[in-house]
């Protein structure tokens, strides 16, 4: 249930991370972005893990290999393909090619941690697309037939890759304190993009809105979801766990209606087909509850 509120509230922020990230990405370079991001994050990281995890740094650090890895695809490669996308399409078209990634999930877990594609996972990533789509067409799936794969929606596929790497390299990995493993992440992340960012130029926000959205995307996004995101992975198989990432888009919806959108019907029951999916894919089959109790 904790593991499952987790992911939750991390898509919740995430969601926070399209929309605001439109606006961001208007004033500033996606290099500039990701460096800026984690730069402000890590303090709070740092902090964070000193007083929750108090942990022996130099043993964490001896897991560099896994740490680079996860650098690479969660925080900085995944958020260069995001800011890059957002770029050239909206925060609603970006979160629809978001909706495929639990199936690339669904299916990177099965090729590479042997996790079996059950009848009942299968079924639950199925229906929460279904319902994603019928948000975003709002309630037209016919409209599907004439979607034309753009510079942004090509990013997106980029960015669900680098993700689907992330969930499957963070399963695999050595057990480390998740924040003080998230912490070291952003430090190596401002490492990789310092040099490009210095090649290109530094482009910082000009207007008190970019201001306030990079505040909220260096906080909630970067300190929270993530924080959240590898607890969740530690009881949670990626399978399961990618389902959430389809709430992006309903949230994403939702933060829309809250800005003065107005509620369509397909919001409603696409949103409820969503939260379906994800309950369907979150069950345990009833044989194997007591193995998976014990092992969590």
């Amino acid at each position: 249930m904790v593991a499952g509120l987790s992911l939750v509230a991390a898509t919740l922020f995430w969601a926070g991370n399209y929309v605001l990230g439109v606006v961001a990405v208007r004033e500033m370079d996606p290099a500039s972005l990701v460096l800026a991001r984690w730069a402000i994050a890590l303090l709070p990281l740092v902090v964070i893990a000193q007083l929750t995890e108090r942990p022996r740094w130099r043993e964490v650090l001896g897991h560099w290999p896994w740490l680079l890895a996860l650098s690479l695809t969660g925080l900085a490669g995944y958020n260069l393909f995001l800011y890059a996308a957002l770029q050239f399409t909206d925060a609603f078209n970006a979160s629809l090619i978001n909706a495929f990634n639990p199936a690339l999930i669904l299916l990177a877990a099965a090729m590479f941690l042997r996790q079996p594609l059950t009848s009942r996972g299968i079924a639950g990533v199925m229906v929460a697309l279904v319902g994603v789509l019928l948000v975003l067409t709002r309630g037209n799936l016919l409209a599907l037939a004439g979607l034309r794969l753009g510079p942004g929606e090509l990013l997106m596929l980029g960015a669900i890759g680098v993700w689907t790497a992330y969930t499957i390299v963070g399963r695999k990995a050595p057990t480390m304190p998740p924040v003080t493993s998230t912490a070291v992440q952003a430090f190596v992340t401002m490492l990789v993009m310092a040099p490009f960012v210095a090649v290109n130029g530094f482009h910082g926000p000009v207007t008190a809105s970019g201001g306030w959205s990079l505040a909220f995307i260096a906080v909630f996004p970067s300190v929270l979801s993530y924080l959240l995101w590898n607890r969740a992975l530690r009881v949670i198989e990626p399978a399961r766990a990618g389902v959430y990432l389809n709430l992006i888009t309903v949230f994403t919806a939702l933060i829309a209606v809250l800005m003065g959108q107005a509620l369509h019907w397909a919001e409603v029951v696409g949103g409820a087909l969503v939260i379906g999916g994800v309950v369907l894919t979150s069950l345990r089959p009833r044989a194997a509850a007591p193995q998976d109790l014990v092992r969590s």
